[in-house]
């Protein structure tokens, strides 16, 4: 990728603090890929479309240190969860073998299972010495007759957040647009409901919780014509532009392709979430409002009376025991106010958020949010993390994976919210899920256990013989 294409790609007319920053992302520095590199940040972005064979291109280490990490899933094809690499080594380094490797490697892809379109990932060691990779995915895509698309996503082109544009942006080059969209099936059609096409940019389905959001749509007449990409399959991908409305669900991870596509078939554009009640409810309404069907908003305002109504019912038996806890939020990007809106739908107190991988517009909403005073933490090292935490009396640290053994080394009630997680937060549903999880982390006998001094320490008790002769 020449340098003018990447900073095309950090410089993001849509992001509205671009005119300031004079970069739509951040320029790299070093050590700025420890949180992810492009090649993470493409590779995780369209990882969850199903039926694709992903081959990386690259030593063993760039496939068999990242691979499978996000926790998406699929109602269908599994192929996406085989890892593919071309494997390189020293020897088709200096042999110049490699770009021969990366043929044979497309080869048993297709011949092997057959996929719709195969994805070659480029990475940092092709890239540093010259494999022309694109004419060989253009070699192997005429010879097989099979879609196969390059992806160049050497890491230390940037961050994975450049990454995730970097996928977006051969999704726009070579996918979107080639293929028009099947009709609605006439057994799925209802009388008086017309159905309307939306994508979904940004959603990757994490733990299935997209699946708590479909069934809403479709009792509007609202078809999801893709998802990128969560539960994706090529076709779908590639009729991205028939859209009638799009949503950015992952703050502006891939928000070139929703400006692009904008631009290039006028097709509108709104960023949420559906992350608690309202935001849920309010990503309803954006895309019955965009839409401009009358009838919709009225179907759209009934549902979403129904389902609060339902879910808050629900809910009321769990309120007592979360409502005024103290939250200490690190995460980043979307969920850094996301997350925010549906813990305060519960009462809950969130004290402090991370935004290390936030936007501006992040920033923008957590202040809206919580007010201009809140904590935004920068940086969560395990010292930074623990002493806010005991700064701010929080009851509860809610956090990505890697900050699991922090927590529980402190002994504080940890719950993991990012892409490793097991179970769904999306949508009313979620809520549900949110609250159980929640309170069988705080409620837990383990924090009184592990809290109280050991025996041996109470006054008046003897050190147990096996430790004093330890």
């Amino acid at each position: 990728m020449k340098a003018k294409d990447i900073a095309e790609l950090m410089n993001e007319p849509a992001c509205s603090h671009n005119a300031k920053e004079k970069s739509g992302c951040s320029k790299p520095k070093p050590g700025a890929t420890d949180g992810g590199c492009v090649f993470d940040g493409a590779q995780i972005a369209l990882l969850p479309i199903a039926d694709v064979a992903h081959v990386v291109h690259g030593p063993i280490a760039c496939s068999g240190s990242s691979w499978d990490n996000r926790g998406t899933r699929s109602t269908g094809p599994d192929l996406y969860r085989i890892g593919m690499t071309t494997d390189l080594t020293e020897q088709d380094i200096i042999m110049g073998r490699s770009e021969k490797r990366l043929f044979h490697a497309i080869r048993q892809a297709i011949e092997t299972y057959a996929p719709p379109a195969v994805f070659v990932y480029n990475t940092c060691v092709p890239a540093l010495t010259g494999d022309d990779f694109e004419a060989v995915c253009k070699a192997a895509s005429a010879h097989f007759a099979t879609p196969v698309i390059p992806i160049d996503s050497a890491g230390f082109y940037g961050s994975k957040n450049l990454g995730n544009r970097v996928a977006g942006e051969a999704m726009l080059k070579h996918v979107i647009g080639t293929r028009d969209p099947e009709p609605v099936p006439a057994e799925q059609q209802r009388p008086g409901i017309p159905v309307y096409d939306v994508n979904l940019i940004g959603e990757y389905n994490i733990a299935g919780e997209l699946w708590h959001v479909l069934p809403l749509l479709d009792e509007l007449g609202i078809r999801v014509l893709c998802t990128l990409s969560g539960d994706a399959r090529f076709h779908e991908v590639q009729t991205m532009h028939a859209a009638r409305v799009n949503m950015m669900v992952c703050s502006k991870a891939m928000i070139n392709v929703a400006r692009k596509l904008q631009e290039t078939y006028g097709t509108p554009w709104f960023e949420g979430s559906f992350y608690g009640i309202t935001d849920t409810s309010r990503a309803l309404r954006d895309f019955a409002r965009l839409i401009g069907d009358s009838d919709l908003q009225s179907r759209t305002e009934a549902l979403i009376a129904r389902e609060e109504a339902r879910i808050r019912q629900q809910l009321e038996a769990w309120r007592p025991r979360l409502e005024g806890k103290r939250v200490l939020l690190y995460t980043g990007g979307v969920k850094s106010w996301s997350v925010v809106s549906a813990l305060q739908d519960l009462g809950m107190n969130v004290v402090a958020t991370g935004t290390k991988k936030s936007t501006e517009e992040d920033k923008a909403r957590i202040r809206e949010l919580m007010g201009d005073d809140v904590k935004m933490l920068e940086e969560g090292g395990a010292r930074v993390l623990l002493k806010a935490v005991d700064d701010y009396r929080a009851d509860i640290l809610i956090a990505g994976g890697r900050n699991l053994y922090t927590a529980l080394k402190a002994r504080i009630p940890f719950l993991d919210i990012n892409q490793e997680r097991e179970f769904g937060y999306a949508g009313y549903e979620g809520m549900l899920e949110l609250v159980r999880q929640l309170c069988l982390t705080m409620e837990s006998p383990i924090w009184d256990a592990v809290r109280r001094p050991a025996p041996w320490d109470m006054p008046g008790q003897a050190v147990p013989q096996q430790l004093a002769s330890a």
